[in-house]
């Protein structure tokens, strides 16, 4: 019985010749055992990055600048072209198609050139391209295979808000454009290329979901187009129980619940995008992640259901580049509103509280943010509480830099006797300080702050507890 399955190959799966045979070789398997498959491709490795240059170039007035870069990206596009298709109607095609799409692209930097400045609007214009270049060369090559193929472009299926850069999709509306493009293409037995990371609003301009949300767009396309798997494909094996850059001893986990790989992506973890869960978690959708360069291997199954980890903690991470704000006074205490007053102010400068604690007497509680938000934060809560620390309720509001999250991730972690434990007491034993400590009602996290200069030391430590067997007595 055929299945359907969606795809989705990140920018180092679609970056270079070989690559590009490997994604290739997968989706025609899976298409030629029967199989209904839709493909949500990235940008070119370095793509992305090359188009924020081009835009910081422009809107600086260096024309040699990102008229280069452009040039760049053609060639890069037009080589793979010409070695992957063989003269003939689809090269000649795919390389007109690919050059009509530089030659926007370089007039959407005249203009930026021309205006001296750059919109959010007319920035996601600009990185749609490295997707759109991507789907194109990825749909003809397929069909230079055999398969028959075509190239889809997000921005006419994924209906978003006007919040450019970090668009949220309009879902209905979106749901039913996905049904009505996609499943008759299945039908015929057409495999559907479809750019990732990219949407549009209502009036026809383009957005983008968030850096990285490829997998986000790909997850939305794997639920509304009905899919029986989820897999995305990238250059490593699976969800791994920490970094392996930071320790070698990292393993692929052969499972991890949504709620898990939810938490890890959260933290820190790189493997997935923080939203890819969402639209696929009340369908209940398998999602796998696995390596275009060892197919073979089975990756790592994301599912419902959480397993109880044999060991004392799933896996680690971390977060870098945060800050820790701590609001302190003792008039504090009994003083209703404080809290929700601080957190509502960090929201209203679009900051991202990534971690709470509060001490019981209520003197005191902290919070972190990303580094870039911390003196925005500052600010914006020290003028909503300024009447506050006027009367000395509030003694102020304290940045401290130079931190990082540690988070240590497994199934029901809470319901175990001494984990908690067992954990602080390892920071103990490798004389590590734990400047802040927080446990959600999920029951599959512990996280805590320590200094940036203890990362390494901590996770390393902290991973050690997920390679030792759980021990109840």
């Amino acid at each position: 019985m055929s299945k359907t399955i969606t795809m989705k190959f990140g920018g180092t799966s679609v970056g270079s010749i070989e690559a590009i045979q490997n994604v290739v070789e997968i989706v025609k398997t899976e298409h030629k055992a029967g199989n209904h498959v839709a493909v949500v491709v990235s940008a070119m490795s370095k793509v992305t990055d090359s188009l924020y240059k081009a835009v910081t170039l422009a809107a600086e007035g260096d024309k040699w600048g990102y008229l280069s870069l452009s040039r760049d990206l053609r060639d890069r596009h037009e080589e793979t072209i010409n070695r992957l298709i063989a003269p003939g109607t689809e090269r000649d095609k795919t390389l007109l198609a690919i050059n009509k799409l530089v030659d926007s692209l370089v007039d959407f930097c005249n203009a930026i050139n021309i205006l001296g400045e750059v919109t959010p609007r007319i920035l996601d214009g600009v990185v749609s391209f490295g997707e759109r270049l991507s789907h194109v060369q990825i749909a003809a090559f397929l069909r230079e295979r055999g398969v028959t193929a075509k190239a889809i472009d997000a921005g006419a299926l994924i209906l978003t808000d006007d919040n450019h850069q970090n668009a949220q999709p309009i879902w209905d509306e979106t749901e039913s454009r996905i049904e009505r493009a996609i499943l008759p293409l299945f039908e015929q037995g057409v495999v559907p290329v479809i750019t990732g990371f990219i949407g549009s609003t209502a009036d026809g301009h383009y957005t983008t979901l968030g850096r990285g949300g490829s997998d986000y767009s790909a997850a939305i396309f794997a639920a509304f187009a009905q899919s029986d798997e989820f897999i995305i494909w990238t250059d490593v094996d699976g969800v791994m129980t920490t970094d392996p850059r930071i320790d070698s001893r990292a393993r692929v986990l052969p499972y991890v619940s949504y709620q898990e790989v939810g938490e890890l992506a959260y933290y820190g973890a790189k493997v997935l995008h923080p939203k890819t869960v969402q639209p696929i978690i009340n369908r209940g959708i398998p999602m796998w992640v696995r390596n275009t360069f060892n197919p073979e291997y089975p990756g790592t199954k994301i599912g419902y259901e959480s397993q109880e980890s044999h060991t004392v903690v799933k896996a680690v991470t971390s977060i870098r580049k945060v800050s820790m704000l701590t609001v302190s006074g003792k008039g504090m205490i009994g003083v209703p509103g404080i809290a929700g007053r601080t957190f509502l102010s960090a929201s209203m400068v679009d900051a991202n509280i990534l971690m709470i604690s509060q001490s019981s007497s209520e003197q005191s509680f902290c919070f972190t943010v990303t580094d870039d938000a911390a003196d925005r934060v500052k600010v914006a809560i020290e003028q909503e509480l300024r009447q506050e620390i006027l009367r000395q309720n509030v003694d102020g509001i304290d940045i401290q830099q130079d931190v990082v999250i540690i988070t240590a991730v497994g199934a029901k972690m809470r319901g175990i006797p001494g984990i908690a434990g067992r954990i602080f007491t390892t920071m103990g034993d490798h004389e590590i300080n734990v400047l802040a400590i927080a446990q959600g009602s999920s029951e599959c996290s512990i996280s805590f702050v320590v200094s940036e200069a203890d990362n390494q030391r901590a996770v390393k430590a902290l991973h050690g507890l997920a390679l030792e067997p759980v021990i109840v007595e």
